[in-house]
Parts: structure tokens; sequence; C-alpha cells
């Protein structure tokens, strides 16, 4: 009788399962008028991309109601029937971003349960099989296959060790 291990798949929070930069442009938006496109954003962390990111990110709410990305919940639910999830996401440097991604994936992820849920500082010391996550300095040090997922402080970086994609049809399709 064998028994197969399950690979153990990291996935990324914000900008591959909530629509951060979407819910940025609309927050910078109401805050300044400014109305930016993803184009224009290309090549540009958050912090330059958007002139109100410090104040926008620290501000009640603003995890909580980030959009779902699309096909974000299929996906993720697929996966989780095939490997070992693990939410792995940066949620102790903004005041109320822990508990607040703790309450947006409960609500909009029900399937994943508590223990599939990793809240960190860092994502350098936390190991797995495959990682998919939009900031290349979360995949740079991670030993296994790393996906990018496509964003715009991304956009223009080419790295053969990383495999892109740019939907979560294409993440589906590949694992």
């Amino acid at each position: 009788m064998s028994s197969t291990i399950m690979k153990q798949i990291l996935v990324d929070m914000d900008g591959v399962l909530a629509d951060i930069y979407a819910h940025l442009i609309a927050y910078e938006y109401r805050e300044s008028g400014i109305l930016l496109n993803q184009q224009e954003l290309n090549g540009k962390l958050e912090g330059e991309a958007f002139p109100s990111f410090e104040k926008v990110v620290r501000s009640k709410g603003f995890f909580r109601t980030a959009p779902v990305m699309e096909y974000s919940v299929e996906g993720l639910n697929y996966l989780n029937n095939k490997y070992k999830v693990l939410i792995v996401s940066s949620a102790t440097e903004f005041p109320d971003s822990l508990t607040e991604k703790l309450a947006w994936l409960n609500e909009h992820f029900p399937f994943i349960s508590w223990k599939q849920m990793i809240f960190c500082g860092s994502k350098d010391s936390i190991c797995g099989d495959i990682m998919i996550d939009d900031h290349i300095k979360n995949l740079g040090s991670f030993p296994g296959r790393k996906i990018l997922y496509t964003q715009p402080q991304n956009a223009l970086i080419q790295d053969p060790s990383l495999e892109r994609v740019n939907t979560w049809q294409e993440i589906v399709g590949m694992l």
C-alpha cells in the first residue's frame, strides 16, 4: 500500500487572492482625485506608485474590504483539493492588517481552515514545494518552484527562474 504525500503550496494573499492594485487605485482616486491606470504603474513598487500608500494601508478597513481576484476562489478551491495549501501573508507591518486579513479570508475562502493560514513579517522561513507570489523579494530565496503572479510592480521583471502567470485560470492549468 503506497501513501502519497501531497505537495505543499504557499499562496500569497495581497496581489494573488486579493486584488490589491484595484483597491489601491480606487483609494488613490478617492483620496486625491487622481485616476491611475495599471500601465503607468508598471515597474513601480506600491509606495512609489501610490502617493497615498502609507496612509491608505494604515487606514482601518483597507485590508478587510479588498476585492477578490477574479477566479481566485474557484482556483484556490481546486488547489486545496490537490495540494496541501497554506496561505502565507505578510500581516504584521500595518496595524489592522492581521485581523482584517483573517476576517477577509474567512469570508471569501471559507474552505480554508485557520490551520492553513500563516501571518508573518517575513516569508523566508516558510517551507513548501511551490510558492505563488507577486513580489520578487518573497520568491527570491525560496528553494522550490516559484510562480510569479503578474502585478504592475513586477511587470518589467524577466527572470528565467520564475514561472509567470497572469490569471488564476493559468495557475489551475499549470498545476
